[in-house]
């Protein structure tokens, strides 16, 4: 069958390699012209450089983005710097890390010897999650993740130092307002899976190497006996209609589409359709959503710099502008620098990434202000690694809609929708989880095996 899809993000490529797999001709259609959405290379003027939109890490528990990856003929352990879960503030006031341990003891050997939490904030960490491990990772509903931690007796500090990162991390929501069930959900998969399911997978590449360019040499590779495919870059769909037992997406026919786009940029599609009682109850769920921008700075420096992690926690101050919330330095994922002290080239300057969830009263602010002020931050909290070095160039972005607002209660629809032949993929649909990369490439199998099924189905049927 011919089938569109639209949107060449994580959940669109997912559901293009499952829909070829199935055997279906697949037209892509991105507005970008590079793969990967909201997690893919771009190409920063000031610094003159490819870099990432925003900085992702993955986590041991993604075994459908891992699996993907193995079916393109990647490998994972060459892509990333798989390491046990390790959160460590830049300051050194606060360290977990997992033991090499069986599941549960590498979790709970963390938390006894973690440095800066005192013996009943650990006995007290470790009994809300055995609490919520008995109750089938369960909570009540309409909880808030603030809620919940108050309900389990969580210090201030411990709130402080290890839920607040966590929370922020895994729903980019604040506790007062994030959703407890996701949140549930995330520590299911994650601290309550294997050994391995906590682990950090941190890419050794850019975003769009780790997987969305390699589907494009896929694809060709597998047009020989099969049906053709074709890659639209530069291209914005304006029009979707339902004709027959098909629809048209800009004037060309197909024999069904997958709309892999975020919940505005799908209402505005969907809208256009026949307003069908269940199709305006469809519409009024994508309207529920709120969307909380995600901002990443980068700065080159004028030499590389050797810390003792590739991602440490920052201390946030937002009344000083103190907006760092994660540091990564991907440097010091090869090891000591071979070049402490020469200036290094351009093409060759090492880099740092500074990521600040829930970024609107950093969008607030003048940017070389921030700018200026995150360094500040940095400068203060990495005093014991020694100088910093200088700033040559920086590049901050701003994801606006980089995520939703994982709140309580929130309606997600199903990747089946209203209008016959068109389903819907995204972070943002009934995943389990909430906006993180596995949730995106869940959502694009699953819409690609339901559409294969209804198309097989009423094949079958006439």
């Amino acid at each position: 069958m011919k089938v569109a899809v639209i949107g060449g993000g994580w959940a669109g490529l997912a559901a293009v390699h499952r829909l070829k797999r199935h055997g279906h001709a697949v037209t892509v259609f991105e507005t970008a012209h590079t793969l990967g959405g909201r997690a893919r290379r771009v190409h920063s003027r000031t610094l003159d450089a490819p870099i990432d939109n925003g900085q992702h890490i993955l986590l041991g528990a993604y075994t459908e983005t891992l699996d993907l990856m193995r079916d393109l003929g990647l490998d994972p352990d060459a892509l990333f710097h798989r390491e046990r879960l390790s959160l460590e503030s830049a300051d050194g006031r606060f360290k977990l890390r997992a033991a090499a341990l069986p599941a549960p003891l590498h979790l709970l050997a963390a938390i006894a010897g973690a440095r800066g939490l005192g013996p009943r904030e650990k006995l007290r960490l470790i009994a809300i999650t055995s609490r919520l491990q008995g109750r089938g990772w369960r909570v009540a509903q309409g909880l808030s993740v603030a809620e919940w931690l108050d309900q389990g007796g969580q210090s201030p500090r411990a709130i402080r130092r290890f839920w607040q990162p966590l929370c922020l991390a895994a729903l980019n929501t604040p506790l007062e307002s994030a959703c407890a069930q996701l949140f549930a959900h995330v520590l299911r998969d994650s601290l309550g899976g294997t050994r391995h399911a906590s682990d950090v997978l941190i890419p050794n590449v850019d975003l769009s190497r780790l997987w969305p360019d390699r589907l494009e040499a896929w694809l060709a590779e597998n047009e020989k006996d099969g049906p053709r495919s074709r890659l639209y870059r530069g291209h914005a769909v304006r029009k979707l209609a339902c004709e027959g037992a098909g629809v048209k997406v800009d004037d060309e026919s197909f024999d069904a589409a997958v709309v892999a786009v975020n919940a505005p940029a799908a209402h505005k599609l969907l809208a256009q359709l026949d307003p069908t009682p269940e199709g305006v109850r469809y519409l009024d769920a994508l309207s529920a959503f709120s969307h909380i921008p995600i901002a990443t700075l980068t700065l080159r420096l004028a030499r590389p710099w050797a810390l003792p992690q590739a991602m440490l926690l920052l201390h946030d101050d937002p009344v000083r502008l103190h907006f760092g919330q994660w540091l990564f330095n991907r440097r010091s994922l090869r090891g000591p620098a071979t070049k402490d002290t020469a200036a290094v080239s351009d093409a060759d300057a090492p880099l740092l990434h500074i990521v600040v969830s829930d970024a609107g009263a950093l969008a607030d602010q003048p940017r070389e202000r921030v700018v200026a002020a995150i360094v500040e931050q940095i400068r203060e909290q990495t005093r014991r690694f020694g100088s910093m070095p200088s700033v040559t160039g920086h590049s901050l972005i701003v994801e606006k809609r980089a995520t939703f607002a994982a709140v309580p209660d929130l309606a997600r629809p199903g990747n089946g929708t209203p209008w016959p032949r068109l389903w819907t993929a995204g972070d943002w649909t009934d995943t389990g989880y909430p906006a993180v990369l596995e949730g995106a490439v869940r959502s694009g199998r699953k819409a690609a095996d339901l559409l294969h099924h209804a198309l097989h189905r009423d094949r079958v049927q006439a």
